[in-house]
């Protein structure tokens, strides 16, 4: 039994065409269904492969296959916002939104217009990225933090003015300080990164910490925001991510730009 998978939906073409990549099974072609001025992207996909049952089975048993659905999806997204040399604006899906029949997907479309209509208009020229900040040394980063911090010399001057075995007692409160003096800082960092980054663009969201298992890296993640950039000033956005991040590097940080992607945090069907 087979279903329609959505990946997006977008203003309607003057000549709306199917796509030639291929749908998220590999296999199946990639078409436009139209309601009134909206177009929806679909494919054809095996229900008891791609079912809502089947998919959640997969994402607890088979990350490999997920992973590699998720970038077919992200494939099909990608194509279908490519007009010649223009970028169409675009509504992405949720990986693994299925209907079972065109009648409830068209359902859905009549149900969804106004919302549709509304967020396509915000995401008219703009396009998503993300950045990502992480800490290189939080040693190293905790120590420069003590060398300047206030309020943890004049905890180490109270310390110094003790015995030798009440100082001793002291030191796990001393680190203790440390690193919720380094916490504030670097938290104050990443505001200050989202702020300046806010005032380039038309939005700026903030995201889930991932952890390193997910990421990759051996750095923990301090920050992770997404940002609704206008085209008109994505080389500005550009130019100062790498101004920040030459600022942070003296700082034991750096900042890791991705994109553009589909407006994934700033719409929704």
């Amino acid at each position: 039994m087979q279903g329609l998978y959505l990946y997006c939906l977008r203003e309607k073409t003057v000549n709306p065409v199917g796509m030639s990549v291929k749908g998220i099974d590999g296999a199946g072609e990639v078409f436009i269904i139209t309601y009134k001025d909206l177009e929806a992207v679909v494919s054809r996909v095996s229900l008891e492969e791609f079912g809502s049952e089947e998919i959640q089975k997969k994402s607890q048993d088979d990350l490999k296959w997920i992973k590699e659905k998720a970038l077919a999806h992200e494939k099909v997204i990608e194509g279908a916002m490519k007009s010649g040399d223009n970028i169409l604006s675009a509504i992405p899906m949720r990986f693994g939104t299925i209907y079972k029949e065109a009648a409830g997907l068209e359902e859905a479309l009549g149900n969804g217009y106004a919302k549709a209509k509304e967020n396509l208009d915000k995401i008219r020229g703009k396009r998503e990225w993300s950045v990502k900040m992480y800490l290189k040394n939080v040693w190293e980063f905790e120590q420069a933090v003590k060398e300047k911090n206030g309020v943890i010399k004049e905890k180490e001057k109270e310390m110094a003015a003790l015995s030798e075995g009440m100082a001793f007692f002291m030191e796990e409160e001393l680190s203790e300080l440390v690193r919720k003096e380094a916490d504030i800082e670097v938290n104050n960092l990443a505001d200050e990164v989202f702020e300046t980054l806010g005032k380039l663009s038309a939005a700026c969201v903030r995201s889930k910490i991932l952890g390193k298992g997910l990421t990759g890296k051996p750095e923990p993640m301090i920050s992770n925001a997404a940002c609704l950039v206008p085209e008109e000033k994505t080389e500005v956005f550009k130019r100062e991510i790498e101004d920040l991040n030459q600022k942070l590097t003296a700082k034991g940080l750096y900042l890791e730009c991705g994109g553009p992607w589909p407006a994934y945090n700033f719409v929704s069907f």
